[in-house]
């Protein structure tokens, strides 16, 4: 079967054995590529597996699924607790990190890692859920509800997601994105373009870098909250005595995992199918596997209107 893996910054389409062993067979329906994924190719990390933790198919029986990407113990007492997502056993227990994952015709995942799908949502669209999870659990954590005002900064793919949840809560959402395709985006998923103001109780960082994490101190009012939900790969500078000066509240979050007991990836798909804007409006391109390295180029421009770019094995 084809699978797309990374060697020495190109992205290669592979013919490799279909998978074997314990667990439910997954034909691929969609797998979206993640800032992540973007990060593994443009910086040559030695990512060994194929790639894609964004996935959504079909089982063999007929199921819509999606995936939620950890293979998690479930023993260790961070698992017991139910934030599965800081298990003991690290990137290996992440799909498309430390094991193969969904940039491929069929996987073979855990039943645990099976998400089914409520009537509405198309497996073709449904790789969406694992970020829209990510959301879901990053909010949660910082806390938010309808009389709080929400600044989100990014408009990339999280940032977008962000939206979509936040406005689940509140109607006071406001985006502050780059490029004019991802203002609209937020234009549709329910945000007001952002303004001069610094009276936000929740901002969100979705960029990652320096200048967003200052921008975040600057719209925050005196005992907000910045949620951190952005991947920081290369360290961050805290704008330190805005923070203090205003008593400022951070919050880090890591992917998905368990709100009681409901999962996030749960809450996502519900989020998703009852919000129809959410898949046309985020899935701008869907290529095949074999136009994977194309596909990896579209989704590091930006500028070229990208949000969310999948492949439809």
């Amino acid at each position: 079967m084809k699978a797309v893996r990374c060697h020495n910054h190109e992205i290669h389409v592979h013919d490799v054995p279909a998978p074997s062993g314990e667990g439910v067979r997954v034909k691929v329906a969609s797998a979206g590529i993640c800032g992540s994924d973007l990060h593994f190719w443009q910086e040559g990390w030695p990512i060994a597996v194929t790639l894609g933790h964004e996935i959504a198919g079909v089982t063999l029986d007929g199921t819509a699924v999606a995936i939620e990407p950890m293979v998690y113990c479930g023993h260790c007492e961070r698992c017991v607790r139910g934030d599965y997502n800081l298990c003991v056993r690290g990137s290996d227990a992440i799909i498309g990190v430390g094991r193969d994952g969904g940039m491929a015709e069929e996987l073979i995942v855990p039943e645990q890692c099976l998400v089914r799908l409520p009537g509405g949502i198309r497996s073709e669209d449904a790789c969406l859920v694992e970020p829209l999870s990510v959301a879901v659990r990053g909010i949660a954590l910082a806390g938010i509800s309808e009389r709080h005002k929400v600044a989100i900064i990014g408009g990339g793919s999280i940032g977008q997601c962000a939206v979509a949840i936040a406005r689940q809560a509140t109607p006071r959402v406001h985006l502050f994105a780059r490029h004019d395709a991802q203002k609209r985006a937020g234009e549709i998923l329910g945000a007001t373009l952002g303004g001069d103001t610094d009276d936000y109780d929740l901002v969100i960082d979705c960029a990652g870098t320096d200048a967003a994490m200052a921008q975040a101190a600057d719209l925050c009012r005196p005992g907000a909250t910045i949620l951190m939900l952005a991947s920081y790969w290369s360290g961050l500078t805290m704008p330190a005595m805005q923070m203090t000066m205003k008593e400022l509240r951070t919050v880090a979050s890591m992917a998905q995992a368990r709100q009681g007991l409901v999962r996030d990836v749960e809450i996502a798909a519900a989020v998703l199918a009852r919000n129809p804007l959410i898949a046309p409006t985020l899935i701008t391109h869907r290529l095949p596997l074999e136009a994977a390295a194309e596909a990896f180029a579209i989704a590091a421009d930006r500028k070229q209107g990208a949000i969310k770019v999948a492949f439809n094995p």
